[in-house]
């Protein structure tokens, strides 16, 4: 599994194209993200979005916050089950942040079962 900005170029290497934001991508048409799933309910909270602002010094934090949240709503489940459907997958996000945003999160939750 893999993530990428949303905004990078598609690659046959991306298989199965998940994106785990909330809102989607200003200025990116449909067309040119190649989504095959918009997995919404596996983005934080508006409330938690804003919290964190893409502050890195609040990113344990949020961390910590956001998988409380996936706990809660079963979102993960959900994204678990596409990935196991679709083994080749990448997540996708809009953040400029390539260290601290949430598909960073997701994928370490990912990995660790």
């Amino acid at each position: 599994m893999n993530i990428k900005r949303v905004y990078d170029p598609v690659e046959e290497t991306d298989g199965y194209r998940i994106l785990v934001d909330r809102l989607w991508p200003r200025g990116l048409s449909k067309a040119k993200a190649q989504i095959d799933l918009w997995l919404k309910s596996a983005a934080p909270s508006n409330d938690l979005r804003k919290w964190f602002g893409h502050d890195p010094e609040r990113f344990a934090e949020f961390s910590k916050r956001y998988l409380e949240e996936l706990t809660a709503t079963g979102a993960l489940d959900e994204l678990r089950a596409a990935i196991k459907e679709h083994p080749n997958a990448t997540l996708l996000y809009a953040a400029h942040d390539e260290e601290h945003n949430n598909a960073v999160v997701l994928k370490e939750l990912l990995l660790k079962k």
